[in-house]
């Protein structure tokens, strides 16, 4: 565990998330990527009731977009957090991206969000935290 991830607040002394799963060992850059998107959360809009979720993306020029969840009320017109990062990312002219990550209560990312990153290439790490902001799942694009 580096002492900059530790310092963020991303991993608590034990190393292990408020469920007890392990906490994974994030490189300085990444854990920032995990603060951002545990603070984005907080602007989520989901008055249906449905999870709220933050993301945050880091482009090769080492800029990073952050995102929350805009929860409407009819289910189709809902945009995750990540796709809403990733939209921000474009409509600033990126298009190469290093890593993401998402805050949330879900276990497992959405497919269609892994998807819409996956359109910027592939092997890009998103790492999937808790609402305590420990990041706990490392998948790739």
């Amino acid at each position: 565990m580096t002492a900059d991830a530790t310092r963020s607040g991303t991993v608590p002394a034990d190393g292990n998330s408020a469920d007890g799963a392990p906490a994974l060992d994030l490189a300085a850059e990444d854990a920032k990527l995990v603060v951002l998107a545990r603070a984005a959360r907080l602007r989520a809009y989901a008055p249906s009731g449905d999870p709220a979720e933050g993301a945050a993306l880091r482009d090769t020029d080492g800029r990073t977009y952050a995102a929350a969840t805009l929860g409407l009320g009819r289910a189709e017109l809902a945009i995750s957090a990540l796709r809403a990062a990733v939209a921000a990312a474009v409509s600033s002219g990126a298009r190469r991206f290093e890593a993401a990550a998402v805050v949330t209560q879900k276990d497992e990312l959405d497919r269609a969000d892994l998807a819409t990153l996956a359109e910027f290439g592939a092997g890009i790490p998103v790492f999937l935290a808790g609402s305590d902001g420990v990041a706990r799942t490392r998948v790739t694009t």
